[in-house]
């Protein structure tokens, strides 16, 4: 028996197999660490608060730390915490602010040279095939912290469209973070 209903009708579970559903022919790739993300984790309690903003704090501490690649002037280049593909760089305004048009002309400026420069080192450390470029502008948009503008700077090769991603809504990143951080740190000009 693998679930019987407790007393007030709810069903009480007594073996792992009662969270797998029913059973098929489909094969599933379970990626738990994924949650974090899902259940918000490193998200702002209030987005417009920069104390609590994560692209506020990651510049407060080391690179290392923050997984940040680059520091500019007015903009830097941080590695995304929950990747969409192995790579994947933000570039992020120093200053909390959430709408593109709120960016002065120096921050225009440096998010668009870093984000060329990041291509640059990617390209040299990874050789991909192309890229993804944009911004999610706004919750609605897809951005997981609206609050303060990033690019994303995601690098694509031939087949990373796979049925991992597509099928199985999993991505296999096959590099630690910090040593993608080191790579483009070093190769960055």
């Amino acid at each position: 028996m693998t679930s019987q209903q407790g007393a007030a009708g709810e069903a009480v579970v007594e073996d792992a197999r009662d969270f797998a559903g029913v059973p098929d022919d489909t094969q599933r790739l379970w990626t738990p660490h994924r949650m974090a993300y899902i259940g918000g984790e490193n998200k702002p309690q209030d987005p417009h608060d920069d104390q609590q903003c994560p692209f506020c704090v990651g510049p407060t501490r080391s690179d290392e730390d923050a997984l940040i690649v680059h520091r500019g002037e007015s903009a830097y280049v941080i590695l995304n915490l929950y990747p969409y593909n192995s790579g994947h760089l933000l570039v992020c305004p120093y200053r909390h602010v959430p709408d593109y048009t709120e960016l002065d002309q120096a921050e225009v400026l440096d998010v668009a040279e870093l984000t060329r420069t990041a291509m640059q080192v990617i390209r040299a450390v990874s050789a991909p095939a192309g890229f993804n470029l944009g911004i999610n502008q706004g919750e609605v948009a897809g951005a997981g912290i609206a609050a303060h503008l990033h690019q994303h700077v995601v690098p694509r090769w031939p087949g990373d469209s796979n049925f991992l991603p597509v099928v199985g809504r999993t991505k296999a990143i096959p590099i630690l973070l910090a040593d993608t951080r080191a790579l483009y740190a070093d190769a960055w000009p």
